[in-house]
């Protein structure tokens, strides 16, 4: 029994640990939303007309290339190295030799190519645009747009209208002793709302599960920093373990955050981080590559020494389990003959329709068969797996549409998508 004079103080505690009932959310018109009794309108997306945008030279049109290389890559749909599908209108492209509305028209299939989903064109074969001749675009875009329901300080509900991008557009900010009740996605040009555009919070951070005996590599990693010896890191992956994308590597990549946090955790370790990471390839790629070549497997990861190698390869994600048991364990028989320990990161979520989506909410399982393979294999082989994946899935339950942390609308998450996998790794030894 508690004493009378602390139920009240422990009623207050209790209180106010308890998660708020998560708001419903409903459509009850083409821009309206209901949110708990009060209906709200929502801003449509507006098309964006450019007019006469200039372009020095534009290249041969490629259409064997991925759809955002192409051809030149229209300013308004432009993401991070690449542009964002489906923002175009397509019908409103057009491609003139001046600036002036009676300049000369070019001719769609004779003079150049354009790929509506993608907003890149180049010239064809024979066509009258020369390689070095200034040509002048317009066309209707219309970016994506994040927008918040919003509990003000005053028990208001209102909706407050994220800044329009063409790619990972942020939410508005709160304000003092405001709460986010969830955000509508406009991932574009749609003609109305409709439930996958509905993200109500329904958790306000990801569901630690309940914390189970430590793997023995991680026991025998945390007696090294405990006693404060060296630690040699080495992260192993592509362009998102490189992340030049990034605007400062040095503190938002993946790595760089998950072993400031170690050395917080472990005031005594002694970390030393190395990494080693190709953009746009995979493991297979490491291991055909020739001696002597700056990415050449033995020489760059295994000869390097580490104490513990951590492995990020979303590139991998079209192997299927059988190959990920044959691969992979050809890389844990080379790890453990030069002692180091491994732990192995799930990949990210990416573009929706590259994982068979349909939608960016009610997602918490990974279909692809690499993220199972993955998991099969660490508990078969005993390697410590530090599953973001399972991050990733559940970001909508926290209102946010995953897409809006993918900087080049693809799969670079950005410095937020970062901590996913550091958050991953330390769960690791928390």
């Amino acid at each position: 029994m508690f004493p009378r004079a602390g139920l009240p103080v422990l009623l207050a505690v209790l209180a106010a640990a308890a998660p708020a009932q998560p708001p419903a959310f409903t459509i009850s018109g083409d821009w309206e939303v209901t949110v708990t009794g009060q209906t709200l309108h929502i801003a449509p997306p507006v098309a964006i007309q450019v007019k006469a945008e200039k372009y020095t030279a534009i290249p041969v049109f490629n259409p064997k290339a991925g759809g955002w290389v192409r051809g030149a890559q229209l300013n308004g749909v432009k993401a991070q190295e690449t542009t964002s599908p489906h923002l175009l209108e397509p019908g409103s492209f057009t491609l003139r030799g001046g600036s002036q509305a009676d300049s000369p028209v070019f001719t769609p299939g004779t003079d150049y190519e354009l790929d509506p989903n993608w907003g890149t064109f180049g010239r064809l074969a024979g066509s009258s645009i020369q390689p070095e001749q200034p040509v002048f675009a317009s066309y209707r875009y219309s970016p994506m747009r994040l927008d918040s329901v919003v509990l003000t300080a005053d028990n208001k509900i209102v909706v407050r209208q994220g800044e329009p991008r063409a790619a990972a557009p942020a939410a508005p900010a709160l304000h003092d002793g405001e709460r986010l009740l969830g955000n509508i996605y406009l991932p574009g040009p749609v003609a109305r709302l409709a439930p996958e555009h509905l993200f109500p919070v329904l958790e306000t951070s990801y569901p630690e599960p309940a914390k189970s005996a430590p793997s023995a590599t991680v026991t025998r990693l945390a007696r090294k920093l405990n006693a404060g010896e060296t630690l040699r890191i080495l992260a192993w992956g592509d362009s998102v373990t490189d992340g030049a994308y990034l605007t400062d590597q040095s503190t938002q990549r993946w790595q760089e955050q998950f072993v400031a946090r170690l050395r917080r955790r472990f005031p005594k370790a002694r970390i030393e981080l190395l990494t080693q990471a190709w953009g746009g390839r995979n493991t297979a790629t490491y291991l055909a590559e020739p001696p002597g070549s700056p990415h050449n497997y033995r020489e760059t990861v295994l000869a390097m020494k580490p104490d513990l190698i951590i492995s990020e390869f979303v590139n991998d994600a079209n192997l299927q389990p059988a190959q990920v048991e044959e691969r992979y364990s050809k890389l844990l028989a080379d790890f453990r003959e030069i002692g180091a320990e491994w732990m192995i990161l799930t990949p990210h979520y990416v573009r929706p329709d590259w994982m068979n989506l349909t939608r960016e909410r009610d997602i918490d399982e990974d279909p692809r068969p690499y993220v199972a393979g993955l998991r099969e294999f660490a508990a078969r082989h005993d390697v410590a797996l530090a599953d973001a994946s399972l991050r990733w899935g559940r970001l909508w339950r926290q209102g946010i549409p995953y897409s809006t942390l993918l900087v080049n609308a693809i799969n670079h998450p950005n410095a937020r998508g970062m901590t996913l996998f550091a958050d991953a790794l330390m769960a690791l030894f928390d």
